[in-house]
């Protein structure tokens, strides 16, 4: 029988966050490992993987699609410059995208598709510290074994 609460457990934010993580291309353009997280904090520049403010939870029983932010946020005496810092943000993007091709995992989440859900923005934090934002829309379902 199906758990119908196995949906709760399907986290995009973590399971994005492990792969960018561990993604080589992600740890190329932001400059070595321990770059990416869920915080704002140094080295720069930082990768933040966070829930989003939209998406479509469908009718919460089998696969939704929540909105995942990726902020891109740069060192406080402004750099790298703003082309530069989209471009990171836009490789990490590509990045997430590659996930939906990432060998299943048992026990954990699957994810079937990522797309974006908006345009990258450049929003800096309130200090003034360079920030560039990027919604992405993520197709996520249980683990095989919770059917």
């Amino acid at each position: 029988m199906a758990d119908p609460y196995a949906i709760a457990d399907a986290d995009p934010v973590a399971v994005l966050r492990k792969w960018l993580t561990e993604h080589p291309k992600v740890q190329e353009v932001l400059g070595g490992p321990d770059r990416v997280s869920g915080a704002i904090e140094a080295p720069w520049p930082h990768l933040r993987v966070t829930a989003g403010p939209s998406g479509d939870m469908r009718d919460m029983t089998w696969a939704v699609e929540p909105d995942i932010s990726l902020e891109l946020i740069g060192d406080p005496g402004g750099w790298p410059g703003p082309a530069q810092l989209r471009r990171i943000l836009l490789v990490c993007a590509l990045a997430a995208k590659e996930a939906v091709d990432r060998p299943a995992v048992p026990g954990e989440p699957v994810i079937s598709s990522v797309r974006p859900s908006g345009m990258v923005i450049d929003s800096p934090l309130v200090t003034g510290q360079p920030r560039w934002v990027f919604g992405l829309l993520v197709t996520i379902h249980p683990p095989q074994e919770s059917l």
